[in-house]
């Protein structure tokens, strides 16, 4: 089950040339010859050096931990049963699946809405997350979800206008802003995350006072690396740029000899890094109530796959703080820029990180304490990983985080809509038509829905649209199926374990346990 011989990946476009034939411990070709030019990690290494360490191409992609934990979502499996109904009648004519309720509610105060439980975590100055960001945006918004902006936008943002180490203007966030609100139907949240480059920037307060942001997000970290964030540029004006606004820029865009192998070509691009932060309950409490008075309506705290000490205390502070949503994000998740070996061999994986939440949150529960709503991220993607998320997270678990998935879905849906716009046919989608309003199944509800406007609705915004229209029918059946017709129903019950080291890490019941003392009396 175990590896460590992942010396070759599409994630970093390498291969070995002896093909499955590998090391298990290595990863490397069980004969390495002398004449071979380096097709895996370590012979690419000997050419390109550091630059092998990150998932290729940059800007381009997003990737994920391809390592096989002992445990997962997939070790669960979602109980049914055919008596009575929650939340409805058990009426056969009421209780349908259409019937299931599936909006949830964040917030100390419970008053931040969702249509659906799912926030787009955070993404921030990647190239892939700008280059698509107003179609997820627009399609998040018209789907009555939440969103966060990720860090490093302001200055990152070529054009943003600093003074005295302050941000006073970033078109970059201003469009990010305006991708959402502009299609905002009610429900659904866009919010700002800040790092520590971004605190010393001012950006949080820059955007509750400039742009109508309500909700901040003060980060930890991130499940995909337990470093900070980190993009490439390719040239010496904006390497240099960055370093000026704080960041560490490596190699250093100041040394000559850098300077001159970017003018011979070996080298082609730099690493710009944010640091990492330095947790105290103090410092904590003093930069909640310092956003608070700066206006924000709710406060959020992002962590990553920390160790477990490190979660105890991301609960207890949210909980001292009455912060409005906990994220906590699993190792094995996905991202635009980490680290490959970083993202397959760091961290707590979210089934684990989950299990240890929820003991920790009952605890706190126990003793009259505040418990935060909580959102779960790290490698959901389809409507059974939300359901089993947040029965596995039940009852603290109110929102799954995603990232890749609805980015996904926002680059296919710009790609294919681009396609069609040009006339050209995608084979993959010809038998339903060659026009937009013909392949985009909700084509006809967007233009109902927005009247004209449409026509201005970002082509990506139709897919992240369909695929969480298309989450929320899978959810529904589902639920209808365990005769749970809202999301309060939803209980750890919900789920049974498939084997006993899932059921013994996460406490959820073993399958052949399920029901054995109900099944006794009615056996009798």
């Amino acid at each position: 089950m175990f590896s460590l011989g992942i010396n070759a990946s599409a994630a970093t476009q390498t291969k070995l040339r002896t093909g499955t034939n590998r090391c298990a411990l290595s990863g490397m070709c069980v004969v390495c010859l002398d004449g071979c030019f380096g097709t895996c990690e370590v012979g690419r290494s000997a050419i390109r050096g550091k630059e092998t360490i990150y998932p290729q191409p940059f800007g381009l992609t997003t990737s994920a931990s391809q390592k096989k934990y002992p445990v997962d979502y997939s070790h669960f499996s979602i109980m049914g049963t055919a008596v009575g109904a929650q939340g409805v009648d058990p009426d056969p004519d009421r209780a349908i699946f259409p019937a299931v309720d599936l909006t949830t509610a964040l917030g100390a105060n419970g008053d931040l809405k969702l249509r659906l439980p799912v926030v787009i975590a955070a993404m921030g100055s990647t190239n892939v997350a700008s280059n698509n960001w107003e179609h997820l945006a627009a399609g998040a918004a018209l789907s009555g979800v939440g969103i966060m902006v990720g860090e490093n936008v302001c200055a990152m943002d070529p054009e943003s206008e600093i003074r005295d180490g302050r941000i006073v203007r970033s078109p970059a966030m201003e469009k990010r802003i305006k991708s959402f609100q502009e299609w905002r139907r009610g429900s659904g949240f866009i919010g700002v995350q800040g790092n520590i480059e971004d605190t010393r920037l001012g950006v949080p307060e820059y955007c509750l006072r400039e742009l109508g942001v309500e909700a901040i997000e003060i980060k930890w970290g991130q499940g995909a690396k337990n470093i900070g964030g980190e993009v490439k540029v390719n040239t010496l004006d904006r390497a240099l740029q960055l370093k000026r606004r704080g960041y560490i820029v490596l190699p250093d865009p100041e040394d000559p000899v850098v300077q001159r192998a970017l003018r011979e070509g070996a080298l082609t691009e730099f690493e710009r890094h944010s640091r990492i932060g330095m947790v105290s309950h103090e410092s904590f409490m003093q930069r909640v109530e310092e956003l608070r008075r700066a206006g924000a309506k709710y406060i959020f705290l992002k962590t990553g796959a920390y160790r477990p000490s490190d979660l105890a205390r991301a609960a207890k502070f949210a909980s001292d703080a009455r912060i409005d949503l906990l994220t906590v994000d699993g190792a094995g998740g996905g991202t635009g820029m980490s680290p490959w070996r970083m993202m397959n061999e760091w961290g707590v994986p979210t089934v684990y990180l989950q299990a240890l939440l929820n003991k920790y949150l009952d605890r706190l529960a126990e003793k009259g304490a505040y418990v935060p709503p909580v959102a779960v991220a790290g490698g959901f993607a389809l409507e059974d990983h939300l359901l089993k998320g947040l029965a596995v997270g039940a009852p603290h678990t109110k929102a799954i985080g995603m990232s890749r998935a609805p980015l996904a879905a926002a680059m296919v849906a710009k790609n294919v809509g681009q396609a069609l716009q040009e006339g050209k046919t995608v084979a993959e989608y010809r038998k339903f038509g060659d026009k937009i309003q013909q392949v985009f199944i909700v084509h006809s509800e967007i233009q109902e829905m927005l009247g004209d406007d449409y026509k201005r609705l970002p082509l990506g915004a139709f897919g992240v649209y369909a695929y969480f229209e298309r989450l929320s029918q899978g959810m529904r059946q589902f639920l209808c199926g365990a005769r749970k017709f809202g999301l309060q129903y939803v209980t750890r019950d919900d789920v049974a374990a498939l084997t006993r080291e899932a059921a013994e890490v996460t406490g959820i019941r073993y399958i052949m346990e399920v029901d054995s003392e109900e099944a006794d009396r009615i056996i009798g």
